[in-house]
């Protein structure tokens, strides 16, 4: 075996040691002169921005925040969140996930059976030839392969950007690796148990379903809250029905082809409520076409980067309308896979 002399053996400590200092840093990193990795932090440099905006940053939670307006949770919030659990009733808002659900443009999920145990267990020396053992045990797991962008899912403020630039100013140098995101990943993200509240816009405006493009607006929010008989508290989950959903799985080509969803004024109101998270039965959030035809999703965008507003997307809320359940615990948990923009999930309401 050929030996690594001092010298090398000297190179290659530092740049495991550069490697450890980055897995360490704040924000993203670069190579200095000698090829030595070192931290990034482009939040000083304002520049770049689209010509009408402003710098956001620091956030109303920090200038090193990575859990956006998840702080209003607070544990009052939740211990008054489970007194609204008269019966114990427990009503699924997410769907069912397979390569047929309707995706986004560019997103896909593909799931394939991997059954070689039933063929590489029989091949065991403690093996009878049916399986491994004398209990003759098999199994089957599954490969898949596809974007967390896909059916139900609960969005990292690290998914939409302006230009380079995320929530709290960083930049994609600053955050962005090969693997994922070194800062707002799934990984950051806490279980959610709060206050739902349930706004059926389409019941408030007498349809069945909300016209694609349909701008919800403050008048239709007010107007719900006060037929409903609630209030929007901080750190409530603030969830739409708008009746798009009932086209899922059965019209999948017109559920994308658009959608309704609350509007900007909608979204800077509940933000100044200081609420905890929002989202909808539509495919993304927010009115599509938008209300500016020259800023696309600039809804969810200014949820995300300047906000730090979390979204729901794909929420199965037609149940709860149906009940006319309009107040109730809800929870959310998920995978914690390091660096991802999103998780699919299974969130619940409970009352």
């Amino acid at each position: 075996m050929k030996r690594i002399s001092s010298r090398h053996a000297h190179s290659l400590w530092l740049a495991l040691f550069g490697l450890y200092l980055v897995a360490q840093a704040p924000g993203g990193w670069a190579a200095n002169e000698v090829g030595t990795p070192v931290a990034t932090d482009s939040r000083a440099d304002r520049t770049g921005l689209p010509a009408d905006v402003q710098p956001w940053w620091p956030s109303r939670y920090g200038a090193d925040d990575q859990l956006g307006t998840l702080n209003e949770i607070t544990p009052d919030a939740v211990k008054a969140a489970t007194a609204l659990v008269k019966t114990g009733t427990v009503v699924d808002l997410g769907r069912v996930l397979d390569e047929d659900a309707p995706k986004f443009p560019g997103r896909y999920w593909h799931q394939t059976a991997d059954v070689s145990p039933h063929f590489t267990n029989p091949r065991r020396p403690d093996s009878d030839g049916q399986g491994w053992g004398k209990n003759r045990i098999n199994w089957i797991t599954e490969i898949q392969a596809g974007t967390f962008q896909v059916g139900t899912q609960l969005d990292s403020i690290g998914h939409i950007q302006i230009g380079n630039r995320f929530y709290n100013g960083w930049t994609t140098r600053d955050v962005v690796e090969s693997w994922g995101l070194n800062r707002f990943g799934m990984e950051t993200v806490p279980p959610i148990v709060t206050r739902g509240v349930l706004l059926d816009i389409a019941a408030y405006k007498d349809v069945e379903r909300l016209a694609k493009g349909y701008v919800i607006t403050l008048a239709d929010v007010q107007g719900a809250l006060k037929k409903q008989g609630v209030t929007v508290k901080p750190g409530d989950a603030v969830l739409f029905h708008t009746g798009w959903g009932g086209l899922w799985g059965k019209n999948n080509a017109e559920f994308l082809s658009g959608e309704p969803g609350p509007g900007l004024e909608v979204v800077n109101w509940l933000y100044a409520q200081r609420i905890a998270l929002t989202g909808a039965d539509t495919w993304s959030y927010g009115p599509v076409p938008g209300e500016d035809p020259e800023r696309p999703f600039l809804v969810p965008q200014t949820m995300y980067v300047k906000m730090g507003l979390f979204g729901l997307e794909n929420l199965a809320t037609e149940e709860l309308a149906r009940r006319g359940v309009h107040e109730f615990l809800f929870t959310v948990t998920h995978a914690k896979t390091r660096g991802s923009t999103a998780a699919v999930i299974a969130p619940a309401a409970v009352y």
